[in-house]
């Protein structure tokens, strides 16, 4: 199964987001997306997931037509996202988070808790489940919504900036759940960031944007060979 973006264009007003950009993902295999601040990630992912329309261009699921769907259409097809802000509800608890996010596919409440107990506990978060998420510390609540988007047995699950505010504990210990997560749930992972230690040792491959341009892609070794990379990330006489 692929999640494919093909020639897409946004624009907001004359601000060029993105222009032309094709990328595609498979099951089973990370991805990294990245580029400086600004240079279209956020808003590619927006696309990917049905929360922004592009002006041209086409998203297709599996070879269907997905250009027009809503976002929810998107999440009950298996395309689940995480967000840069994590938005959980900061009343309810950890596992009331969670479980909010499971009643939300059609699971009734008992049911519900227990699998969001199941999840909390594959995420090494079963000591928080009780805990208010206004309490938690940043790197758990990045982790909670990782755990929400784990609720809606993603296909393809798409991650913008999860390692955003970790140290380097916290970023590797991510590394090694992103993996085993592609493992066990047999899904394509796209991850926008920027801890480049991270992307270089997680993604089999990577797309590279700069102002909402494709500017290189391919393997990590690949990338990290590409004048163009080097020029823009490391300066023109590297």
């Amino acid at each position: 199964m692929t999640l494919e973006a093909s020639a897409i264009t946004v624009r907001f007003g004359g601000i060029r987001a993105v222009e032309d950009v094709s990328l595609r993902l498979h099951q089973g295999e990370i991805v990294g997306l990245i580029g400086p601040n600004g240079a279209g990630k956020t808003t590619l992912v927006n696309v990917l997931s049905g929360f922004q329309r592009p002006r041209a261009g086409r998203i297709a699921l599996n070879g269907e037509d997905a250009t027009r769907w809503p976002a929810h259409r998107f999440a009950r097809n298996g395309v689940v996202r995480t967000f840069q802000a994590v938005r959980l509800y900061p009343g309810m608890t950890v596992a009331e988070n969670v479980e909010t996010a499971l009643v939300g596919t059609g699971l009734g409440r008992a049911a519900a808790r227990g699998q969001a107990l199941e999840i909390l506990n594959y995420l090494g978060l079963t000591g928080r489940a009780a805990l208010p998420a206004k309490a938690l510390s940043y790197g758990d609540e990045r982790r909670v919504g990782i755990a929400r988007a784990l609720a809606m047995e993603p296909r393809f699950l798409l991650l913008d900036e999860p390692a955003a505010g970790l140290n380097i504990g916290e970023a590797e210990e991510l590394d090694r759940t992103i993996a085993r997560i592609r493992d066990d749930f047999s899904c394509g992972i796209l991850v926008i960031e920027h801890n480049m230690a991270l992307v270089m040792n997680l993604c089999e491959r990577l797309h590279v944007l700069a102002t909402g341009r494709t500017l290189a892609e391919g393997t990590p070794a690949e990338v990290m060979a590409n004048p163009a990379f080097k020029d823009a990330y490391l300066g023109a006489d590297a």
